[in-house]
């Protein structure tokens, strides 16, 4: 099973879905020209400093930040740690240049993702916000079959995904960092964490969001600061590794240890493949999240959801990925977490390098779950309506539980390969939507030209 699992994931994640991804993220820098690079600046005051909108009434659930950290909350994980590792081994230092390409063209494509998830969203039952692919697949494309089916097969495959990679993987992860580093029993691990993400979910995506609004920007500060304290302590071999990073990035230069070289596809492939992994700029994720926020304008939301990709892949990850480096990790023959964790030994004094990286693995993971548990909502909504809404929360949170306890290798194979096929309709009808993108970015920045960055223009009906 495992071997015929491997040979799909190497198929799925092959070249052509990795240039489609590239090609996504191109196509909308150049639509766009460039936006990411000339509207960062503004989308982190956004979100971390202005964080309402103004204008009057705004429709949705939570705020900006809220939504910004509820997205983050499902994309800052073991990714960033265990992802990197994975990456650098497979594909060596260079697929880190090639995560950052990822990352920077993902901004591009995770801001079409919240214009259009917030531009096509609907009102459910309850009266909440509900967006993301499965809506402006099928209402964006013209409600015709085509669309139909896209949103049906990305739904689908979305509310698997929440059960695997957004779910048992991360429930696993917890379990073995608590028992490796303190000896927790795994079981008891799954009824913690279980109880622990029902009181979270158990009130929808408000209590979500202001969980993710504290929680998130804690743990990914409490990272940088131990990842950032290891680089200080090893700052004299950061350059040789930054160097690496470049060399192998370009096939200039052999894998060093000896070992039996890297290819720039093999880099290529497993560093974009990563850091997709981790930022899931592409996956659609993005455009369920942005929904939410309470705005107006598609726009706005966008340029604050296009910072988390920076956030992960270019913050985060890059600061795993240069602790490896600078500390000889990579040489080490270790992969996964393992690898992270023999940085993080070496790099940092005395023993709390190891139980700095379980407890950094218990927190991403923790907030992994948390974040995907509201795409899995969605997804199944879309699919079922509200009245799955309970039913879904229950079997979510039972998952959590049994999946401490319960061998996982399937399931990771498996939930890469969900990866992939969510991927595929979204970034189709990313394509062709992406008119209807620049339309929205072209109104909305000559309205804020013309008013002063003042009066907000109000969405335009579809």
């Amino acid at each position: 099973m495992i071997e015929i699992l491997t040979g799909i994931q190497s198929t799925v994640w092959g070249v052509p879905l990795i240039l489609l991804l590239l090609l996504t993220g191109l196509n909308y820098t150049i639509l766009l020209r460039g936006l990411q690079f000339r509207r960062l600046a503004r989308g982190l005051w956004l979100a971390f400093v202005r964080r309402k909108e103004e204008g009057g009434e705004r429709e949705g659930d939570v705020s900006h930040y809220q939504a910004l950290m509820t997205a983050l909350a499902a994309t800052v994980g073991i990714g960033n740690i265990v992802g990197v590792a994975t990456a650098l081994s497979a594909g060596g230092p260079g697929a880190l240049f090639w995560m950052w390409v990822a990352g920077l063209l993902g901004m591009a494509t995770k801001y079409a993702e919240a214009v259009l998830g917030v531009r096509f969203r609907e009102t459910d039952q309850r009266g909440e916000k509900a967006g993301g692919p499965m809506y402006y697949l099928e209402y964006g494309l013209g409600g015709g079959r085509l669309g139909k089916a896209l949103a049906v097969s990305f739904a689908a495959f979305a509310t698997a995904a929440s059960f695997g990679i957004g779910n048992a993987v991360q429930s696993q992860a917890v379990a073995a960092a608590l028992n490796d580093s303190f000896g927790v029993p795994e079981w008891l691990v799954g009824i913690l964490v279980a109880a622990a993400v029902a009181a979270v979910i158990i009130g929808g995506i408000r209590s979500i969001g202001r969980f993710a609004g504290v929680f998130v920007p804690s743990m990914i500060i409490l990272y940088l600061l131990g990842s950032g304290l290891l680089l200080i302590l090893n700052a004299e071999n950061v350059p040789a590794a930054v160097g690496l990073v470049f060399d192998h990035a370009f096939g200039t230069r052999a894998a060093a240890g000896g070992a039996l070289g890297f290819t720039v596809v093999q880099a290529m492939r497993f560093g974009v493949a990563r850091g997709i992994f981790s930022n899931q700029s592409g996956l659609g994720t993005g455009g369920i999240a942005a929904a939410a926020a309470q705005t107006k304008e598609p726009v706005h939301q966008a340029l604050v959801s296009m910072s988390g990709t920076f956030i992960d892949t270019i913050v985060v990850s890059t600061f795993t990925g240069l602790a490896i480096l600078s500390t000889g990790a990579f040489e080490s023959g270790r992969d996964g977490a393992n690898m992270t964790q023999l940085a993080f030994e070496t790099g940092l004094p005395g023993e709390i390098g190891g139980v700095f990286v379980a407890i950094a693995l218990t927190l991403f993971a923790f907030s992994t779950i948390i974040g995907w548990s509201y795409y899995g909502e969605r997804s199944l909504g879309y699919l079922a309506g509200g009245r799955a809404t309970h039913v879904y929360r229950l079997a979510f949170v039972l998952v959590v539980g049994f999946s401490a306890v319960v061998d996982l290798d399937v399931v990771w194979l498996v939930s890469d390969i969900l990866n992939a096929l969510m991927a595929a309709p979204n970034l189709l009808g990313l394509l062709l939507l992406s008119g209807i993108v620049r339309r929205e970015t072209r109104l909305y920045f000559a309205k804020q030209k013309q008013s002063g960055f003042g009066q907000k223009r109000e969405s335009q009906p579809r």
